[in-house]
Formats: C-alpha cells, sequence, structure tokens
C-alpha cells in the first residue's frame, strides 16, 4: 500500500470547510463564460434532451456535408474546364511543372522562328505572290 507519511491527515472544521467551499463557489465562472469556451452548452433544452439535440445538431452536418460532397464535380471535369491542372505530379512541384512547360514552349517557339522561311523562299515556292512580299520595296 502506499505510503501515507506526506498526506495530511488533521482534521477540519466545519468552518473552515464551509469557508473554503465559499471561497471557490466565488471563484466559479459565470456559465456565460462556460459557454464561451464550449464548457456548458449554449441551449434552453431540458439536460435529458440535450444530447438528442446535439447529436440532431451533428447528423445535420453530416448530412449536409454528404449532399455536398454528391453534388461535387469529379476531377475530370476540373481539367476539363480548367480549374485543376492536368497534371499528374505532386502539387508541391506543380508551379515548377508549369514553369517548364513554359519554357519548354518559348524555346520551341524560338527554334521555329529561327527555321522560318523568308519571304523571298515563301515566293519562290509559290506560297506567297510576288506582290504580297512584305520585305519587297516598291
Amino acid at each position: 500500500m502506499a505510503n501515507n507519511e506526506n498526506v495530511d491527515v488533521t482534521p477540519i472544521s466545519p468552518v473552515q470547510r464551509r469557508d473554503s467551499l465559499e471561497k471557490h463557489l466565488q471563484q466559479r465562472p459565470d456559465p456565460q463564460d462556460l459557454k464561451d469556451k464550449n464548457i456548458l452548452l449554449d441551449t434552453n433544452a431540458a439536460p435529458a434532451l440535450q444530447s438528442a439535440a446535439q447529436e440532431l445538431k451533428r447528423q445535420q452536418a453530416t448530412d449536409s456535408l454528404k449532399k455536398g460532397l454528391e453534388k461535387r464535380p469529379e476531377r475530370d471535369e476540373l481539367v476539363e474546364r480548367n480549374i485543376l491542372p492536368d497534371s499528374t505530379a505532386a502539387p508541391a512541384i506543380q508551379g515548377q511543372q508549369k514553369e517548364l512547360e513554359k519554357h519548354m514552349r518559348a524555346d520551341s517557339l524560338n527554334e521555329k522562328l529561327q527555321h522560318r522561311p523568308n519571304p523571298a523562299e515563301l515566293v519562290k515556292e509559290g506560297i506567297l505572290q510576288d506582290e504580297e512580299n512584305p520585305l519587297k520595296e516598291e
């Protein structure tokens, strides 16, 4: 059994006990403070019905969330509407992936512009008419 040497076993007089109880009751927080801290329920329902009312609220919230999730569009639809990116990369690197794709498109465009035929070649191949040549001096 535990050692009782450190336990104060001196009897408390009824007056001291009453004074101690009164002191603690005076320091007791207001019911509104307890409601603000969600310790007491903020309801006018009878205590016997409070748990049922709380369970009903919880069930209503659950039903509302389920209904919202059922109406939620599929990922493919969100990608099609350009709300979500069409990427299988992790979200943390999607920004870098987008930057890389942007630079790759720019590089591809620059490459194509460098190999673009000049207007004289287009006239020679019959793609442009001689009067359509933008570099032709008049």
